[in-house]
């Protein structure tokens, strides 16, 4: 049954009253079973929550005390035979002193008791004033007796299979300490951190909880489950807002609405094997764990079952993005966008100023790669204060060359005033292939890279000439699938798009449309954007139509630079990338098409190894880069059998 490293975690606010213990465990207990129904593995409640948080003096009264436990047994009565790992908050004495205490359940075991760290005694909080912080307890775990069960209470993580994961409580202020508990949890091996809390809302507090908390996962590389109170909690000065997150290395996966008057549950996956990817090649995470040596100790305790399910049965809740290299959320598009421009440019222009350059030279096609490559070199120009005249572009026709392409490549050099020249290069390949001796009728592999050398021979030899330099056009994508001809368009003096897959271009390529460009610019980069990607290396059709479509070939881009970006930036295992690629794609592509392009990128991947061994220099824009100096070193002949075998 794979479930491919999900875990399906909830946070949950239930609808409350203060000191009432009675009715807010049945409260809990709605929410338990229906995130059992679904299938969810942990499930998170806020700070007290069987209690209340709001509770103030009342927590020293001993009824409000044993009835809190008295609960709690009630919980574990009603859960016996659920699946799911509950963690739920109440006040618990233990030695004579009152510790708030994240208590977590399984099955009617009490697994664990963590107690709060960190108590807020400032502003409108006083929780000094009824609890003792679990400092007290030091590097120990005592051991209580609670409902009749000895449970350990202190510095405990809780250690599951199936699904497999390593869970660590903080409870509220905990998180906003200088060094959080989930710190040292997470270098003690937690990929899932629960935060049980009741967090009021202030004016603009939201934004910075939810920045603390996507700050606080990526640090630790770790999974964040944070549950707060609700707004029945609200009394006196005090408006609770039920603010719940769910978030993985940074990213946000799910987020309640605020304010609502019933119960709330969210619901998603944690990727604890993409988080075991990060931490492994995070050497940064082996160090702290190191340097932190005199911190480890920590109890682990273990469930003897958790839910088992199968991934391929239950689909995901989380959303898996078609696109991963392409920015996600449109409030932020125009900035991302705008960055990663940015960074082509002041690459290039370093290399520029480094060499003293002031020409350069370019292949333009007319398709989306040259295009980005020549908006690329105009804006360096421009940024250097050098004359738009200085770049040199290129349109050499061949025998593939169409009119719209053609076309295209003029109009986009006329826009942007840079200075064109032509030069055909079917008279210099006729004149090769009768040195080489080889059938001009013969359209092999031959037939297409003689012309793809004989186009960068001419832009090398133009540089040389005026004094400049050759900037590449090809792409991330075309460099993971080797669909570049060897010390042909594979080569430049600086590839400005070796790091950006061809969704990418494309995205890249309509922003400068929209936001840099004059309007005469955008029609024409409209027209490019609208036109079929190809090589052009072969004669067109007989009514004058680009013939040679790479995706028909190769297949489509939008799935290898999903396939790319799985593969190379977590590792995954073949069959996890389809799953993935089937919950992106299932409304456009049949799980077969996408196994079948899948191990055509998995052969060729392995196979045009030779061909990134050797790449010009390029800046690194995202997380995933091919250059054989930086992020990716690889055999040129390693066996691809391994990667196939599993999709077989």
């Amino acid at each position: 049954m794979p479930n491919y490293g999900f875990v399906r975690v909830g946070a949950a606010t239930p609808k409350l009253r203060v000191a009432d213990p009675a009715y807010n465990i049945s409260e809990i207990l709605k929410i338990v079973k229906e995130a059992d129904e679904k299938n969810v593995a942990v499930l998170v409640f806020p700070e007290l929550s069987i209690t209340g948080y709001t509770c103030a003096d009342l927590f020293g009264q001993k009824l409000l005390l044993e009835k809190a436990v008295e609960f709690l047994g009630e919980l574990l009565q009603q859960t016996e035979t659920l699946d799911v790992l509950t963690i739920v908050g109440l006040p618990l004495m233990v030695e004579h002193k009152l510790f708030n205490c994240g208590v977590a359940v399984h099955r009617g075991r009490i697994l664990g008791a963590v107690p709060k760290i960190h108590l807020p005694n400032y502003k409108e909080f006083y929780e000094k004033r009824w609890f003792t912080s679990g400092h007290v307890l030091g590097q120990s775990v005592s051991e209580i007796n609670l409902l009749g069960q000895y449970v350990p209470c202190g510095r405990i993580m809780i250690k599951a299979e199936k699904p497999s994961f390593l869970l660590g409580m903080e409870i509220c202020e905990d998180l906003w300490a200088v060094i959080p508990p989930s710190s040292y949890l997470a270098l003690n091996g937690a990929d899932i951190i629960a935060n049980l809390s009741a967090g009021n809302e202030l004016v603009s507090k939201a934004d910075y909880r939810r920045q603390l908390i996507l700050q606080q996962s990526a640090r630790c590389m770790c999974g964040y489950i944070y549950a707060s109170a609700g707004v029945y909690e609200s009394t006196t000065d005090l408006v609770f807002g039920g603010h719940n997150m769910i978030a993985e290395n940074g990213i946000l996966l799910k987020e309640s609405e605020r304010f609502k008057r019933d119960s709330s549950l969210i619901i998603t996956e944690i990727d604890v094997e993409r988080l075991a990817s990060e931490r492994m090649l995070n050497k940064t995470y082996a160090d702290n764990y190191e340097i932190n040596a005199g911190s480890r100790n920590f109890v682990i305790v273990e469930t003897e079952f958790l839910k088992e399910y199968d991934m391929e049965d239950i689909g995901l809740e989380r959303p898996v993005a078609p696109y991963p290299f392409v920015p996600g959320n449109p409030a932020t598009v125009e900035e991302r966008c705008r960055e990663i421009f940015n960074i082509q440019v002041a690459g290039l222009a370093k290399r520029l100023q480094h060499t003293n350059m002031k020409h350069v030279v370019l292949g333009i096609s007319g398709g989306l790669d040259s295009t980005l490559a020549l908006l690329v070199t105009a804006q360096t120009f421009d940024t250097l204060h050098l004359p738009a005249e200085n770049i040199v572009a290129v349109t050499m026709p061949g025998f593939g060359t169409t009119d719209i392409t053609y076309t295209n490549a003029l109009d986009l050099m006329k826009a942007l005033h840079v200075t064109i020249r032509e030069i055909d290069i079917k008279p210099a390949c006729l004149q090769h292939f009768k040195d080489i001796g080889h059938n001009v009728q013969d359209l092999d592999i031959t037939y297409e890279n003689v012309q793809a050398r004989e186009r960068t021979q001419i832009l090398m030899d133009l540089a040389n000439n005026i004094g400049g330099l050759v900037v590449g056009t090809g792409d991330l994508s075309e460099l993971a699938l080797g669909w570049a001809t060897y010390n042909g368009d594979h080569m430049s003096m600086y590839s400005v798009n070796c790091s950006i897959p061809k969704t990418l271009v494309k995205f890249l390529v309509r922003w400068v449309a929209d936001n840099i460009v004059n309007e005469q610019t955008a029609e024409v980069l409209q027209k490019i954007l609208n036109t079929p990607i190809s090589p052009e290396l072969l004669p067109p059709d007989t009514s004058g139509k680009i013939a040679q479509k790479t995706e028909d070939l190769i297949g489509p881009y939008e799935l290898h630079d999903f396939f790319l970006y799985y593969t190379v930036r977590f590792g995954m295992h073949p069959k996890k990338v389809l799953f993935l690629a089937d919950c992106a794609f299932k409304e456009k592509y049949s799980r077969e098409e996408i196994k079948k392009w899948l191990k055509v990128f998995y052969n060729r991947f392995f196979s045009q190894q030779f061909k990134r061994s050797c790449l010009p220099d390029g800046p690194k824009v995202g997380t995933v880069s091919l250059s054989p100096r930086g992020d990716w070193r690889m055999p040129s002949d390693a066996e691809v059998r391994l990667w196939l075998a599993e999709l077989d």
